[in-house]
């Protein structure tokens, strides 16, 4: 039971954390891809 415990301390925990951050920068990444979209628009229809 302990080494199950451990084996979740040196992996399980790192890899949720990972797993968070990466979909949080995923939908970062999402909101600027729409960004850049709205600003080439309203570039390109500018001139």
């Amino acid at each position: 039971m302990d080494s199950l415990l451990s084996q979740f301390a040196n992996f399980g925990f790192p890899m949720v954390v990972a797993a968070y951050l990466l979909v949080r920068v995923e939908k970062k990444l999402d909101d600027l891809t729409a960004a850049i979209t709205a600003l080439e628009r309203a570039i390109g229809s500018g001139g």
